[in-house]
C-alpha cells in the first residue's frame, strides 16, 4: 500500500512537467511562416499596447516578467526562435506585463509574497536544522515543537506563494496573451498555442503541489 502510495504521489508531481516539456518541445520547430522571433513580438506588443518602461531581454533565468526591474526575460530559445512555442511564451510573459500595468491584485499580492517567502524558506530551513541542538540547550518542555512549528509557518508561507501563482499564471495564459495571439498566428495554430499556455501554467502546478507536500511532511512530524 504505501508503495503504491509513493508511485501515486509520484506521478502526481512528475506528470505536469514531462507533459508541459513535451508540449513545448513538439512546438518548438522552426516556421519560416512566422513573421518574428518570440523577442520581437515581446517588444511588438508591449509598444502596441502602450506600456512604456518595459523591456525585453534574453536570460539564462528562464523565461519570466520581473515587475521589481520592469523588463520581459526570454531564453535563448524563445528570445530568437521563430516558432509556436516561442511565439506563445513571449506572449504569455507580456500578459503578466499587462497585468503589472493594470494594477493586477493576485500579481502585486505574488509580488509582496515572493520577497518574504524566500526570507520564510530560509528560516525555516535553518530552524529544522538547529531544532535538535536548541532543544538540547533549552530543555525546555515543548521546545522542540516550538521550532517546528515555526518552520511549518515558514514552509507554508511557500505554499502560499505557489497557490496564489496559479490564478496569476491561468490568467496571463487565457485572458491576456490567447487575444493577443488570436491576432499574429493563424488559426489552425490555436490549439497548439492552448496547449503550450497550459503548459506553462501547469509547471506551476507541479511547483504548487510539491510544496503543499512539503508542508504536510512537517505538518505530520509536528503530530508526533
Amino acid at each position: 500500500m504505501i508503495i503504491v502510495a509513493v508511485i501515486l504521489l509520484l506521478a502526481i508531481f512528475t506528470l505536469p512537467n514531462l507533459w508541459a516539456r513535451w508540449v513545448i518541445n513538439r512546438h518548438s520547430r522552426g516556421r519560416d511562416d512566422y513573421p518574428g522571433t518570440g523577442a520581437e513580438l515581446a517588444d511588438h506588443l508591449l509598444r502596441r499596447l502602450g506600456i512604456e518602461g518595459v523591456e525585453v531581454e534574453p536570460t539564462e533565468q528562464g523565461d519570466h516578467y520581473d515587475p521589481e526591474a520592469r523588463r520581459v526575460r526570454l531564453s535563448p530559445e524563445i528570445y530568437g526562435g521563430r516558432s509556436l512555442t516561442a511565439v506563445t511564451v513571449a506572449a504569455h510573459e507580456v500578459g503578466h506585463a499587462i497585468q503589472h500595468h493594470q494594477g493586477y491584485a493576485p500579481l502585486l499580492a505574488r509580488s509582496r509574497l515572493v520577497g518574504v517567502a524566500q526570507k520564510a524558506e530560509k528560516l525555516g530551513a535553518v530552524l529544522m536544522m538547529a531544532a535538535p541542538l536548541l532543544f538540547l540547550l533549552t530543555r525546555l518542555p515543548g521546545g522542540l515543537a516550538i521550532v517546528v512549528v515555526a518552520a511549518v509557518i515558514s514552509f507554508g508561507t511557500a505554499a502560499l506563494v505557489h497557490l496564489v501563482t496559479l490564478p496569476v499564471e491561468f490568467d496571463a495564459s487565457f485572458q491576456r496573451a490567447l487575444p493577443l495571439l488570436k491576432e499574429y498566428i493563424p488559426p489552425y495554430d490555436m490549439p497548439g498555442a492552448r496547449h503550450v499556455l497550459t503548459a506553462c501554467a501547469f509547471t506551476y502546478v507541479a511547483a504548487s503541489l510539491a510544496s503543499m507536500l512539503n508542508l504536510g511532511r512537517w505538518l505530520v512530524i509536528l503530530r508526533r
